[in-house]
């Protein structure tokens, strides 16, 4: 034990008497407000039959005219099997969405929302009070703001000694 304590005490002394010392402090204010946004995806045309004691020549899709209209539907004919007996029919049709024709983009905005089949829309945010600032002895002050807004506030001190 005794020769733990003198090792440190050794240890101590060979310790330089004039360290230096940095100390850096820093102080940031982020203010954010939402933007408004739409994502709109295009649904793809569809069909399908089914049914017991019915014959068909079945209908189905035909396909689009051109690449921004949607697949339409050729309808079948059908007939029951054996008449007088139950039976049971089913057909279904979705129309897609076509891309209308103002859907150009140019600099970067949308002219108009397109009307497609599956739309997601976002309110941007409201800034109202939003606000933030850092005074020169590096005391931040945050102010809320409305609905969609952010504010964060940070303050870093950082000591190294050599």
């Amino acid at each position: 034990m005794k020769k733990a304590l003198i090792a440190f005490g050794m240890l101590l002394m060979a310790a330089p008497a004039n360290a230096d010392l940095i100390t850096k402090h820093s102080t940031s204010v982020q203010l954010t407000v939402d933007a408004a946004a739409s994502q709109a995806t295009r649904l793809g045309s569809s069909y399908s039959v089914s049914g017991s004691n019915v014959s068909a020549t079945l209908g189905g899709l035909t396909a689009p005219v051109s690449a921004t209209a949607a697949a339409t539907m050729n309808s079948g004919t059908y007939t029951q099997t054996t008449a007088g007996s139950a039976f049971s029919f089913t057909e279904t049709f979705n129309q897609g969405d076509a891309i209308p024709s103002n859907t150009t983009i140019t600099s970067g905005v949308a002219p108009s929302l397109p009307a497609f089949g599956s739309v997601t829309t976002t309110a941007g945010g409201v800034a109202g009070a939003l606000a933030g600032s850092i005074d020169s002895a590096g005391t931040m002050s945050i102010t809320a703001g409305g609905a969609g807004t952010s504010a964060t506030g940070q303050f870093v001190s950082e000591i190294t000694i050599r």
